[in-house]
């Protein structure tokens, strides 16, 4: 398992302080991957041509079977991570219509 970088590894830990420490670096880790994500999301409406094409239920599915799938490989519990992945798309996809609509209007 990897450790964020501002961070002892969590199997190193021996206080809660140390604990909340790798806690709120991976948390910032997060936000900066989830930047990049929404990143792709406004490469993505400025590419699609049209506003039906930004919701694509079978694309959603497929993105959080691989989460899920990911998750379970590492043994994390899959049920979570399909949930938080389902309103990470949901959350995206309306990104980027918002995106759309504001770069067409």
């Amino acid at each position: 398992m990897s450790k964020a970088p501002d961070a002892k590894a969590p199997e190193d830990c021996a206080s809660m302080t140390e604990v909340r420490e790798g806690v709120d670096a991976t948390d910032r880790e997060l936000v900066a991957l989830l930047e990049r994500r929404f990143g792709y999301m406004r490469a993505a409406a400025r590419i699609k041509p049209s506003r039906d094409a930004v919701r694509d239920e079978g694309r959603k599915a497929s993105v959080i079977a691989a989460a899920v799938a990911e998750a379970e490989a590492r043994g994390l519990p899959g049920d979570v991570i399909g949930d938080i992945w389902e309103r990470l798309v949901e959350g995206s996809i309306a990104y980027e219509f918002d995106e759309w609509d504001r770069t067409r209007t």
